[in-house]
């Protein structure tokens, strides 16, 4: 009987998995059928001759290249700015927080992972009127913004992956170094932190499809229809995800909606090689760190 439950929930697990895998390639066949046709020079850099436009010669009035510079910028700018403080936190939870320390963050990160978007935009709004109002006149909804909202709303993602990759490590690896005369800060860098990085860099490459995904924040925070390539952290500018929304909801013909639909190719291809530059980076870091000479 006990082998028949074992049996029937690896075929119930695999015909899950299966389920999504179709329901993911239906998904992704069908955005490509709609969208790879629209793709070409024109949609990407409109009448600007695409030479100039990649030198920042010339302004892109009705093409995707300010939103795909937008989009990126804004991933790598959010990135840097949660990364630091997301790994020291789930550092300082998996290492060195008492039990009711632990506790109290774990709800309180629990609670921040829950919060909707559209709330962590209100406050990045909130944010660049109390800063405009107290502090300059030149500051307003922008790039930067955007970015610490962003960045505030992967933080949980990048904490969580960095604590479970430590607490992760048996318990023998862990006391090692320590029984050889090594510090904790010495058992720390040298020993933990390159036999947990992978899963660390899993939180990444999380919190990456995050913020390119990501509407209600950017919405309140900074992005515009038309503002083209970002020359300032304090500027506004142009994002895919925007774009996509408000071209599917204001869409004026059939033309319009394939070119959201293009678009949303171009989204799902940026985050790709997002993806992949982290994987990348993922590899040859763990690899530096558990085979360096």
């Amino acid at each position: 009987m006990n082998r028949f439950r074992e049996n029937a929930l690896i075929g119930v697990s695999w015909a899950c998995g299966l389920i999504l895998s179709g329901i993911f390639f239906l998904l992704v066949a069908y955005l490509a059928h709609q969208g790879a046709g629209v793709i070409d020079v024109k949609l990407l850099f409109g009448e600007t001759p695409p030479l100039q436009a990649l030198l920042l010669q010339q302004r892109v009035f009705d093409g995707l290249f300010p939103a795909m510079v937008g989009t990126f910028l804004l991933v790598c700018l959010s990135i840097v700015l949660a990364v630091p403080l997301g790994v020291a936190t789930g550092i300082y939870m998996a290492e060195y927080a008492g039990a009711r320390v632990k506790n109290l963050f774990n709800l309180v990160f629990d609670v921040l992972a829950g919060i909707p978007s559209i709330l962590v935009g209100l406050f990045g709004f909130a944010l660049a009127i109390f800063l405009h109002k107290h502090f300059s006149n030149r500051i307003q909804p922008c790039l930067l913004i955007s970015a610490l909202a962003l960045a505030f709303l992967v933080l949980p993602y990048i904490i969580r992956t960095t604590q479970a990759a430590l607490e992760g490590i048996p318990g023998e690896t862990r006391l090692t170094a320590l029984a050889l005369g090594a510090t904790k800060p010495q058992n720390l860098f040298h020993v933990l932190i390159p036999q947990s990085l992978s899963g660390m860099l899993s939180g990444l490459i999380l919190a990456i499809g995050r913020c390119a995904e990501d509407t209600a924040v950017i919405m309140l925070t900074g992005v515009v229809v038309t503002a083209g390539v970002p020359t300032s952290l304090l500027g506004p500018y142009e994002a895919l995800p925007f774009y996509i929304y408000y071209i599917s909801s204001q869409y004026a013909g059939p033309e319009e909606l394939l070119r959201g639909y293009g678009a949303s190719l171009i989204l799902l291809l940026l985050c790709t090689m997002l993806f992949f530059a982290a994987f990348l980076i993922k590899k040859r870091l763990t690899y530096l760190a558990l085979y360096r000479p």
